[in-house]
């Protein structure tokens, strides 16, 4: 049916057709035991791929990234899909409108997509208003970050703020401090920045009677030295894993031309060409952690092998985007049915 479906979608920009599909599962939700039909097709339950990680049960290693929900609005319906976990957000203290457009575009011939938007969203007082609806046994993170407008001196704050709001409502958080769509804002991963964010929101979390778990995620275009810094900062301040990786800002080994990329302009790439790069990320950190440090994979992963490849080298859990874009619902399906073989095998 999704092969149907797509070249319609495909034919409207990426964020109309992205928007076409928040509204549609929106309107699903009231068609009586639309939940149930949803699962029927789309839903996949093996006991063997349950995970018990950051004092969290997934029932499976298969999660939606941030960035398709941004607000909370359809994470029960994408639950329904079969994904073991879904992050909304980025979120941000106040609502904000993003970058100009156009901001999203597709790379069909890379199975790619470059994005500015800017961290669009309504905001976290909105999100929470969404989340008290959230069906109790899906898992939900939220991926927090700074406002746009607030100077990176005054970047805790914002953590501070959205996490503080979003605690009963979610299961872990997401610390993004490596979107390249917002200026400077990869700059809050340098060790003297980033300590005082991790700081502000572990500290309070002290005052919680639950335990949320709280990860990082790191851009794929740091260097080594760079990513040294902050493993050895997670593992002495309570991070309690990793996001690898965001989208990256180089455009190596394209398919498209490069008259038509340069045409694009900035933004962060995701799809195929980030796959090989995210891989070695999470060996990396894998390996300097000695496997001590739960690594969410996310970045590329467009087959069911390339999700078994991240979980080989050691990730606990995987993370898809473009690849669910690109592939459609069924896709999720498709991965734990090779992952739950695989493992009978």
């Amino acid at each position: 049916m999704f092969k149907i479906i797509r070249p319609i979608l495909f034919a409207f920009s990426p964020e109309v057709a992205h928007n076409i599909v928040v509204k549609l599962l929106k309107f699903i939700a009231i068609i009586p035991f639309s939940d149930w039909i949803i699962k029927m097709f789309y839903g996949y339950k093996a006991p063997k791929l349950e995970k018990e990680i950051m004092g969290l049960t997934f029932p499976n290693p298969v999660g939606l990234a941030a960035g398709f929900d941004k607000n909370g609005e359809v994470f029960n319906q994408l639950g329904n899909m079969g994904f073991g976990f879904i992050e909304i957000g980025s979120i941000t203290p106040a609502e904000q409108k993003g970058n100009p457009k156009p901001r999203c575009f597709r790379l069909v011939e890379d199975k790619a997509i470059i994005n500015r938007m800017g961290i669009n969203n309504k905001g976290v007082k909105y999100a929470v208003s969404k989340l008290k609806n959230r069906n109790p046994s899906l898992i939900v993170g939220a991926n927090i970050i700074k406002s746009t407008s607030t100077p990176n001196e005054k970047a805790p704050l914002d953590y501070e703020k959205s996490f503080a709001q979003l605690y009963d409502f979610v299961d872990y958080f997401v610390i993004n401090v490596s979107c390249p769509n917002v200026k400077d804002i990869t700059k809050l991963q340098d060790i003297t920045q980033l300590s005082q964010i991790i700081d502000r929101v572990s500290t309070l979390r002290r005052y919680y009677d639950e335990y949320r778990p709280i990860l990082l995620k790191v851009s794929p275009d740091l260097t080594y030295e760079q990513l040294d810094e902050i493993i050895d900062l997670m593992l002495i301040s309570g991070i309690d894993g990793v996001v690898a990786t965001n989208t990256t800002t180089k455009r190596e080994d394209l398919k498209t031309s490069s008259e038509k990329v340069e045409s694009i302009g900035d933004g962060g790439l995701s799809g195929t060409p980030l796959f090989s790069r995210s891989k070695e990320m999470v060996k990396y950190i894998s390996y300097k952690t000695k496997g001590m440090l739960p690594i969410i994979a996310v970045g590329g992963i467009m087959t069911p092998k390339q999700a078994k490849e991240m979980l080989n080298s050691g990730a606990s859990l995987v993370q898809i985007y473009t690849g669910f874009i690109y592939n459609g619902p069924g896709f999720v399906k498709k991965i734990l049915k090779y992952l739950n073989h695989s493992l009978k095998s």
